[in-house]
């Protein structure tokens, strides 16, 4: 149901909003493949499928290409668990196939069974740093961190590494309670280049999906990382 019929005060208030006033902020701008990345791993974060469903179609126009639709969406299975992101990737599947997409894409896998320990764990050093080359030793879990969230999907073609980090940074914001991790991934953003002003901006245009409480804590991470940054 049309809610420009249902509900007219609330639409005109909420469109106004979320279309015009966030995504026209001066100094809050931010290009539109850029801004359409974001809000759609922050829905997939907050779980806002019919939602994703509206803003698919709008990112595929605004230039996110069907590779990059889905890489943000097989991301966040590492971060979200494939009980909360398959009604996503099925919703995902109906779009593009609505559009004419032919499926399968074209594979973006650039490592081996063999190899992906490695070069996950190589990529995690390339975010965080050195400290990072025997972390995957701690335990299974580490191991699999560095094997299969790093090595099977962050060594992905179809996004760059600063474009995986930030749609992380989303993820974590938009689900809540993973505090410490957002603030660690807000440091991994600095560290490739997505600095506290680019952020700060990716949590503006975020904002009207996640509503206000979210969105501030997201802020305060992002200043903790950029303080720890200067000891």
């Amino acid at each position: 149901m049309n809610y420009w019929e249902t509900d007219p005060e609330f639409a005109q208030r909420f469109e106004h909003f979320a279309f015009e006033e966030v995504v026209n902020e001066e100094g809050q701008q931010l290009d539109e493949v850029t801004r359409h990345m974001a809000i759609l791993a922050t829905l997939l974060g907050c779980q806002g499928v019919e939602e994703f469903q509206l803003e698919l179609p709008r990112a595929l126009d605004g230039g996110l290409t069907p590779v990059m639709v889905k890489e943000v969406v097989y991301q966040a299975v590492d971060y979200l668990g494939i009980g909360r992101v398959r009604p996503f990737l099925e919703a995902t599947n109906a779009v593009l196939l609505k559009r004419g997409v032919k499926l399968p894409l074209e594979g973006q896998a650039t490592t081996t069974m063999e190899d992906r320990l490695e070069k996950g764990a190589q990529a995690q050093v390339d975010i965080f740093g050195e400290g990072m080359r025997e972390a995957w030793k701690g335990g299974h879990i580490n191991r699999w961190l560095a094997a299969n969230c790093f090595g099977d999907y962050y060594t992905r073609a179809g996004l760059t590494l600063a474009q995986r980090e930030m749609i992380t940074f989303c993820f974590l914001a938009a689900q809540g309670g993973c505090e410490p991790q957002l603030t660690a991934h807000a440091g991994g953003n600095m560290n490739l280049g997505n600095d506290k002003e680019f952020l700060i901006k990716v949590v503006s245009q975020c904002l009207p999906y996640i509503g206000y409480p979210r969105s501030l804590n997201a802020i305060t991470c992002i200043n903790q990382a950029a303080e720890a940054r200067k000891q």
